[in-house]
């Protein structure tokens, strides 16, 4: 806002009070265009008791004193003036009325300078006022601007230019205004120390978009080809708008991720990243950048931007999305069960994308999910069937992970239908193979002979075990009658199955298949018979009652009239004359 005044005309004292003592009063500084013209207002006083009957006066430039020889403006006297003042100055003031007004034309710059009066009333009543006035030329009209322009507050822009020619009055216009609002003229005011301004005000709400504009102000003198300009750049305050910014993005897992943020307002603002409420970088810049080396799936997630400066604040996210292959899964789940059980296991891994999760046993897809991190795997009443490995695996376009697991079912034995008796010559062998989890207990039963034998003592029965079959044989030896009935029973935590087992032809010594140890077991049987046989041989056709040797591989039991030695204690006395 521009304060003038229409008081009357302040002057300069250098003495203590008016219509006694020697005094001049005249502004202290004055302004004109360059090419116009300037009227220093100018009044002085003197002692009462001096009464001249002429009063003269002389303006003096840059100097009150005489004895300097300055330059001469005007002179009442003699009208000898300095030649850069010839034509160019006169007095509009009455001396007499002790007025001193006086006038410049036709202003160049080297008319600029201090402007000194002196008093002389003849003789020695004669003085030089040292105070003065300094007129300054200029070529640009006066734009001011307040200090602070904030964006959406009103604003009031003035153009000031002197107006202190009285032969030539200036109009004003706006420059550059357009879209700003409509300028106000004021006209012509007074100032304090008695100098005249013309005055056009310019008001309107500015916006960030107005920051940086060329405002300008021209004075023009009618009739005249004088034309002066003046520029004023707008300096708005706004607070910060994010401009630029990454959308989302994605990287794969170690590259590099560069992640640019940048804001205009004005001043600067104060740009920082973060993540969960941490601050990761932060500078007082246009943009800034956050450079992520290597990134991690742990740096996957929303990072933010705020903009903040003295008049407000902005802010924007960017979700990074870190792409990887599948984590190696993991299982959860029941991994022991008993038959008839509803078994649930849960696989699950991380990846991004989410991958194909899939469960196998034995190459057989059991269960799939299309982009789920998780997959359930639902048996609703496992069987023996169910028990073995199993494998999960995920995969995506990064890469594949798996994981194998086991799941063991518990059930009552089984025994299987390839289980029998053979005969040939006098060998009886007996194959027991039983399905079974857990391991179950075997015994041979000779119902004829009320003999029980079980798979602990191994001089009479040999067993092996391969995944849930357990196979046990019974072989009997020096049998001459017709081969005994036998009965195998398998019993465990669950139950206990036996089995009458059927002879087949004579000459089909049987030769079990009992899994990966098959080949083992019938190689060590056969060595066995082949013993036998030679050992046979050597005797001669003796008809003692062999005994049991601990050393055979597989360990047999003999039968026939005879008593048992080597056996455990409880059978030790019995005797078995025949097996029928």
């Amino acid at each position: 806002m521009i304060f003038l005044t229409t008081l009357p005309l302040f002057w300069i004292m250098i003495s203590a009070s008016r219509g006694g003592h020697w005094g001049a009063w005249m502004p202290s500084s004055i302004s004109a265009f360059e090419g116009t013209c300037v009227s220093i207002p100018c009044r002085f006083d003197f002692p009462d008791e001096l009464r001249p009957a002429v009063v003269h006066g002389v303006w003096y430039f840059n100097s009150p004193y005489p004895k300097n020889y300055p330059p001469v403006v005007f002179k009442s006297r003699t009208q000898v003036v300095h030649e850069s003042f010839q034509g160019r100055s006169r007095l509009l003031g009455d001396l007499g009325l002790r007025n001193c007004t006086l006038l410049l034309s036709s202003l160049s710059p080297e008319l600029g300078g201090k402007y000194y009066f002196r008093g002389d009333l003849g003789g020695y009543n004669q003085y030089t006022f040292s105070e003065h006035s300094v007129l300054d030329i200029i070529n640009t009209p006066n734009i001011v601007v307040p200090p602070e322009v904030v964006a959406g507050s009103e604003v009031e822009v003035s153009c000031m230019v002197p107006d202190n020619c009285p032969e030539l009055r200036p109009e004003l216009s706006w420059l550059g205004h357009e879209g700003l609002g409509e300028p106000t003229v004021l006209g012509r005011l007074r100032e304090d120390e008695g100098t005249w301004v013309q005055v056009s005000l310019l008001h309107f709400v500015p916006t960030r978009e107005a920051n940086g504009h060329r405002l300008g102000c021209q004075a023009s003198f009618p009739n005249t080809t004088l034309q002066f300009e003046g520029y004023a750049s707008l300096d708005v305050k706004y607070p910060p708008v994010i401009v630029e910014m990454n959308a989302s993005v994605e990287a794969i897992e170690g590259s590099h991720v560069s992640l640019l943020c940048g804001a205009d307002s004005n001043p600067l603002p104060l740009l920082t990243w973060m993540r969960d409420g941490t601050v990761l970088r932060e500078a007082v810049a246009e943009s800034l950048f956050l450079d992520l080396e290597e990134v991690t799936a742990a740096e996957d997630g929303v990072y933010a931007c705020l903009a903040e400066n003295a008049y407000g604040q902005d802010n924007g996210t960017v979700e990074l999305s870190v792409m990887y292959a599948p984590r190696k899964p993991m299982v959860n789940g029941t991994m022991v069960a008993v038959e008839g059980e509803t078994v649930s296991i849960l696989c699950s891994t991380q990846s991004n994308p989410d991958p194909i999760l899939t469960i196998f046993k034995e190459k057989q897809i059991l269960a799939t999910v299309i982009y789920e991190s998780e997959l359930q795997l639902e048996l609703p009443a496992v069987t023996p069937e169910d028990d073995g490995e199993y494998w999960c695996v995920a995969e995506n376009q990064y890469g594949q992970r798996a994981t194998t697991f086991n799941l063991s079912v518990e059930f009552a034995p089984m025994i299987l239908l390839e289980s029998h008796c053979a005969a040939a010559r006098d060998t009886v062998q007996c194959l027991c193979v039983v399905k079974s989890n857990p391991e179950p207990s075997v015994a041979f039963e000779l119902p004829s002979r009320n003999v029980t034998v079980n798979e602990t003592e191994r001089e009479f029965v040999y067993s092996e075990r391969s995944g849930l079959l357990l196979t046990s044989i019974l072989t009997l030896r020096g049998q001459t009658q017709a081969p005994p009935r036998v009965i195998c029973t398998a019993h465990n935590l669950y139950g206990t199955k036996s089995l009458e087992l059927p002879f087949q032809g004579a000459h089909r010594l049987m030769w079990a298949k009992i899994g990966p140890v098959g080949a083992v077991v019938a190689f060590a049987i056969l060595i066995a018979i082949v013993c036998y046989i030679t050992q046979t041989r050597r005797k001669k056709n003796v008809t003692e009652s062999p005994s049991f040797s601990a050393g055979d591989n597989p360990p047999v039991l003999f039968s026939s009239d005879f008593r048992i030695s080597g056996a455990p204690e409880k059978y030790e006395s019995r005797e078995v004359s025949t097996l029928e």
